[in-house]
């Protein structure tokens, strides 16, 4: 029987454009992810380096991209947050049938464009649905590693198979579910998170 439902953020709640930040690069050099890169990324993203650390590095690799350039590129992939999924996790977190977790990859500026786009009205109300709204950027662990979900199980008390996890990335899912949590690789465009409870009820 599940319990607990923990839900990624980017292309589950809020949509993204995940090429765009590599398109609006383009015309400064960028190509593809390089291993520097991907490095300078993670990091960021498990909040190793800060803000102006990460522009910084960044800047360095592009040299012809000033950091309003890079910061404005950066955010290209954030987009908008449908009402109606706003409201169907209201409802959900109403009925207290389930604790529910938030579990994103994220990073300091990303997360302060979500707030500008949704409003820090729409925003707080989104983040009062869960027990727990975990950013990677402030746990200082990254999805797919099996940390980050040793961690939220062993933070909160929580069994594996009572536990449900949402993600539109599968090798997220696929490391959660060696644990032995349940999960949904929701395929976007195809599904959406308001069909959760058709999903939990072949579980």
């Amino acid at each position: 029987m599940i319990k607990n439902i923990v839900f990624d953020f980017g292309d589950v709640f809020i949509d993204l454009d995940k090429p765009a930040t590599a398109k609006a690069m383009e015309s400064y050099g960028f190509t593809s992810i390089t291993p520097e890169l991907e490095e300078i990324f993670n990091a960021y993203e498990i909040g190793a380096i800060d803000s102006d650390t990460f522009i910084a590095k960044t800047n360095a690799i592009f040299p012809k991209a000033n950091s309003k350039v890079l910061i404005e590129a950066w955010n290209a992939i954030i987009l908008y947050f449908p009402e109606y999924r706003l409201h169907f996790i209201e409802q959900l977190s109403k009925e207290s049938n389930y604790r529910l977790f938030l579990l994103s990859n994220t990073n300091a500026l990303h997360i302060e464009k979500v707030k500008e786009h949704m409003k820090m009205e729409r925003y707080e109300r989104f983040k009062n649905c869960f027990e727990q709204f975990y950013l990677s950027h402030e746990i200082h662990l990254r999805k797919p590693n099996l940390d980050i979900y040793e961690f939220v199980l062993k933070e909160n008390k929580l069994t594996p198979n009572e536990t449900f996890f949402i993600d539109d990335t599968k090798q997220n899912t696929d490391s959660a579910a060696q644990l032995g949590i349940k999960v949904w690789n929701l395929e976007v465009g195809k599904e959406d998170v308001i069909d959760l409870k058709a999903k939990l009820q072949v579980c």
